[in-house]
């Protein structure tokens, strides 16, 4: 949507499907502050921040996951939205903490130890969180003790690994037989991704999935956050 049609919008005059129908479109334009503005518009008709959350920003963003997936959209326009999800995420958090609204899981996520690549893992991060997920970025060169620190302090449902370098790729398994001499592998969903990796790997390590890109970490992680919920 341009700056002239935006202007011609006026919020208070649009119904709440309308509302949410244009935070989708400001979204997957990466719209940062049209996005804050709807926000405010939606509390101020006094709409749970959690509901402006799952139909407003997540249906948004889930729009954006499934043109990315099938190569509509790309790394930099995935970027803008995904800037424009956390400027309405930062209006909504305080929020949302104050109402203990659910959330759809946890997730712990760094690049392994020896690589200092971060886009992919960030990618996944925002979309992730753009998917309803709370979300831990440890960032990049992790050991197994600094991926323990985090499970310990934040105890996720999922882990996320990363690596774009085949010599760094190998560390993988050294974090998840860890987690299997502590007797925690169980507890832990793992997913791995990186562009050297692939489902062969993935199996081979004993990792729950390979996600191969942001899209499909954030469906996978549903699916079995789903088989979770249904055991719990």
């Amino acid at each position: 949507m341009s700056e002239d049609e935006q202007d011609e919008i006026i919020l208070e005059e649009l119904s709440l499907e309308e509302l949410y129908e244009l935070m989708h479109e400001d979204l997957y334009d990466g719209y940062a502050e049209e996005i804050e503005e709807e926000v405010h518009e939606a509390l101020g008709r006094g709409v749970q921040p959690y509901d402006i959350l799952t139909y407003g920003l997540v249906a948004g963003m889930d729009i954006v996951g499934v043109d990315f997936r099938d190569g509509i959209l790309f790394v930099p326009e995935v970027l803008m939205a995904a800037k424009a999800m956390k400027a309405g995420m930062a209006i909504l958090r305080p929020l949302l903490a104050e109402t203990g609204a659910p959330k759809m899981g946890t997730m712990v996520i760094g690049t392994v130890k020896g690589d200092i690549h971060d886009i992919g893992q960030n990618l996944v991060s925002m979309m992730m969180e753009g998917a309803g997920f709370e979300v831990i970025n440890i960032g990049i060169n992790n050991s197994v003790e600094d991926y323990f620190a985090a499970i310990k302090e934040h105890n996720p449902d999922i882990l996320g690994m990363s690596a774009l370098l085949t010599t760094t790729m190998p560390y993988m398994r050294v974090v998840i037989n860890a987690l299997k001499e502590e007797g925690t592998r169980d507890d832990i969903i793992v997913l791995v991704g990186g562009a050297p990796l692939n489902e062969a790997f993935a199996e081979d390590i004993e990792a729950d999935a390979y996600c191969r890109d942001a899209a499909v970490a954030v469906e996978t992680a549903k699916k079995f956050m789903a088989i979770r919920k249904t055991k719990g």
